[in-house]
């Protein structure tokens, strides 16, 4: 289905993008996976081609675009011809803003420069061992010592964990007070900070993931982004934008996969015939077409509402939960209509299944979106009152 949501400006930077990932981005990502993580100098060169943090404003070195549209550009292009282990959008829109809206004039001009050149990494560090999406549930903490700040504690699972320059922190700062946090900037080299192993995943072969530890490490005032009070609403505020990025790279993610097995079928020939021949494999394929194609019109419809500033966080979830799991179910269908080798590691779409899987669980699980559009309809799940 034609999309309606791009002016002809739009599909020129696509183009660009495209070439960009073919060239510098694709050609790596098979060593990439075998080393388990990507090149600095792919941040650096997405830098150079000013594909960084868009909409950062001009005198910090950014384009100073916020159309997500662009974004959502650079998000699809890359899952079809580039990596889905590099997390260019984590980088960009996800941490960059933190900084870019939270942060202090000083703060911005010493860390987005340099972020927007890609000569620095950025993570977010959220998840703990023993609180994933329940942000009020962390036990690292934040000691306020008069000039400066004392953390300590862990996190895990943390994307672009080992690669991380810059890593914004949540860390309790009131004991008795759970949804008192605040976010710390985590640099390089700070001394108590350090870094477990890469992690072993069975997908996002060439994305790295890492424990991160934080033993009475010193914070300076400088560091602290926003209200130290505060930072779990300023966390809430970013989620629906993180789960926006999320479903626009669920059906590029998708698409790809549909693409991919389409082209599969109608050269796979069996009992003298293409499998795409059979009835079904076109009925097969006629499904997820149409399911594609109306899952993509509603992210299209939530990337401009977001753009109006108007994407509500139930919205968001919808498309987070909805997209997810069509990526998940296409791609499980597209690995059915390779047969035998879509259990093989050197087909893509093998590769892309166990990519996808991890859709579902972060960024808020499914049952979390759930939860959270049941509660947008009245239902709480609150026991009756006597």
């Amino acid at each position: 289905m034609e999309r309606l949501i791009f002016d002809e400006e739009h599909e020129m930077f696509r183009e660009s993008v495209r070439r960009f990932m073919q060239n510098e981005i694709g050609p790596h990502a098979e060593r990439w996976r075998e080393q388990g993580i990507v090149d600095r100098e792919a941040f650096e060169k997405s830098g150079e081609q000013g594909l960084l943090m868009l909409w950062a404003d001009e005198k910090y070195g950014g384009a100073g675009i916020e159309d997500f549209r662009y974004e959502q550009i650079i998000i699809e292009e890359n899952l079809r011809y580039g990596e889905v282990g590099f997390f260019i959008n984590l980088h960009s829109r996800l941490v960059g803003p933190y900084i870019g809206s939270l942060g202090t004039e000083e703060q911005k001009q010493r860390f987005l420069p340099d972020c927007i050149a890609g000569k620095s990494i950025l993570a977010v560090a959220m998840t703990e061992a023993g609180a994933g999406s329940d942000i009020s549930g962390t036990r690292t903490r934040a000691e306020d010592k008069g000039d400066h700040w004392l953390l300590n504690g862990s996190k895990t699972y943390i994307s672009n964990g080992l690669l991380a320059d810059v890593i914004v922190v949540a860390a309790k700062t009131v004991p008795d007070k759970p949804h008192a946090v605040g976010l710390f900037l985590v640099e390089r080299g700070m001394e108590g900070f350090s870094r477990g192993t890469n992690m072993a995943k069975i997908g996002l072969k060439a994305q790295d993931t890492s424990e991160l530890f934080f033993e009475n490490v010193k914070i300076p005032k400088e560091n602290v982004l926003g209200d130290p009070t505060k930072g779990f609403y300023s966390l809430m505020q970013f989620l629906a934008e993180e789960r926006l990025i999320n479903a626009c790279g669920n059906v590029a993610h998708a698409q790809a996969a549909f693409d991919l097995t389409l082209e599969f079928v109608n050269e796979r020939v069996a009992f003298g015939q293409t499998i795409g021949s059979f009835q079904n494999t076109r009925f097969k394929m006629a499904d997820m077409r149409a399911r594609i194609d109306c899952i993509q019109v509603y992210v299209d419809q939530c990337v401009l509402q977001h753009n109006l500033g108007k994407l509500t966080a139930e919205e968001a979830a919808k498309a987070k939960l909805l997209s997810s799991e069509l990526e998940g179910e296409v791609i499980d269908e597209c690995v059915q209509l390779h047969g035998g080798a879509g259990y093989m590691a050197e087909y893509r779409i093998a590769r892309m299944y166990t990519d996808a899987r991890i859709s579902r669980i972060y960024a808020g699980t499914s049952e979390i979106m759930r939860e959270i559009i049941a509660r947008s309809i009245g239902l709480d799940g609150r026991k009756p009152k006597n």
